[in-house]
């Protein structure tokens, strides 16, 4: 599994402590992490919590990552943002057992951290156990065993309430928005070098490429 880390401006600063924690964890499961930044507070791309939601549905839309992980101060806003577009289940993660039920019950793609409330002494800790968690079996196992049956049919049901809900296509949505917010979610140093590496939709790239 491809791993997308976003980090929005707020918190930017600890941008290589998360990424430096989420590869140890994921390469020990198998897994690879591209960094999209942003990689300091004074980077010339700056993102916010709302183009994290832009990002990560280009990125997860296009194939270019499986999975997306990200946050900013409260972790609420950028869940927000990013469920605001089809393709992405974004849940909101405070602690290990909360990655781990999102995952097992949920079976989502991505999901957002406070990095500024409640993160202070150990907080490297409790995201190392967090990522352990939340990449720890097959995703969609239930949680209780004996929930599974229920959970699996209540995450289709979503998923078709989700595909009724978003009818337009995410091209559609991104030109439907400020392009110059949309450009900036792209603007990153390394972006380019990412995602044409790694994007699997021919659309979408050739959509992305009039942005960058």
């Amino acid at each position: 599994m491809k791993i997308a880390l976003i980090n929005e401006n707020s918190q930017a600063a600890k941008n290589e402590m998360v990424y430096a924690t989420l590869k140890k964890v994921a390469e020990s499961k198998g897994h690879t992490v591209d960094n999209y930044g942003m990689y300091a507070a004074d980077d010339a791309a700056q993102l916010t919590y709302v183009q994290n939601g832009i990002l990560a549905a280009v990125l997860l839309n296009s194939g270019a990552a499986d999975f997306v992980v990200t946050g900013c101060g409260t972790g609420e806003g950028a869940m927000l943002a990013l469920n605001s577009f089809p393709g992405v289940l974004c849940g909101h993660v405070v602690d290990p057992s909360d990655a781990y039920m999102f995952m097992q019950i949920n079976d989502g793609n991505a999901i957002s951290l406070p990095f500024a409330k409640g993160f202070g002494w150990g907080a490297e800790l409790n995201l190392t156990y967090i990522f352990e968690k939340l990449f720890e079996g097959e995703p969609g196992g239930g949680y209780p065993k004996e929930r599974v049956v229920p959970e699996q049919r209540n995450k289709k049901i979503l998923d078709e309430l989700r595909k009724v809900a978003f009818k337009d296509s995410l091209i559609d949505i991104l030109k439907s928005i400020d392009q110059d917010l949309v450009k900036g979610a792209v603007a990153g140093d390394k972006f380019k070098e990412l995602f044409f590496a790694n994007c699997k939709c021919d659309e979408l790239k050739a959509y992305v490429e009039t942005l960058v």
